[in-house]
């Protein structure tokens, strides 16, 4: 028997990431971080954090203009 993966809080995914908490809020909303609403409050499976970082999900997280990047559609 396996144990289950316990959800973790934004605070929790902050020090997995070592970034502080807007960082993951911003993520969520623009990079499609992977994060589930319970509530008013979000909630992470590191196994599904650290997936979204190999698959290369953060790669422009510490790119500060990788949110206002236009596209010219």
């Amino acid at each position: 028997m396996t144990a289950e993966e316990r959800w973790v809080g934004v605070e929790d995914v902050a020090k997995h990431l070592d970034v502080n908490k807007d960082s993951i809020y911003r993520w969520i909303e623009k990079m499609g971080l992977p994060a589930h609403r319970v509530g008013r409050l979000f909630r992470f499976k590191i196994s599904e954090i650290d997936d979204w970082v190999r698959a290369g999900g953060a790669s422009e997280a510490g790119d500060p203009s990788a949110t206002e990047k236009k596209t010219d559609d």
